[in-house]
């Protein structure tokens, strides 16, 4: 199954996120695997399922960590952003969705 991995300074405050994203894409048909990890563990989870993670969004907290993570999912050819705050801030996850899609296009 295809993956949308958000990764924030704990994976918690995320979770509210990936509530709203799981919602839309049941909204849409589409089927992903959408998750939190704490930013911390990326390596690891890239290194176990890297071939099945379609993109990567840091939360805004983590943004400052975007240059070293970047280098890493370069290596899985994975892209990654920083979600939108506002996005974030508004638990928006048809905005945060449309987001990690439009990183795979």
């Amino acid at each position: 199954m295809k993956r949308i991995v958000l990764a924030c300074s704990a994976g918690m405050s995320t979770s509210l996120v990936v509530t709203k994203m799981e919602k839309e894409a049941a909204a849409r048909g589409l089927e992903y695997k959408i998750y939190a990890i704490a930013e911390q563990n990326l390596r690891d989870e890239l290194e176990a399922y890297g071939a099945e993670v379609i993109a990567v969004l840091l939360g805004p907290q983590v943004r400052f960590k975007l240059t070293e993570n970047k280098k890493l999912t370069d290596h899985y050819q994975i892209p990654i952003a920083v979600i939108d705050s506002v996005a974030y801030g508004t638990l928006n996850g048809a905005k945060v969705l449309d987001q990690a899609l439009g990183l795979v296009d």
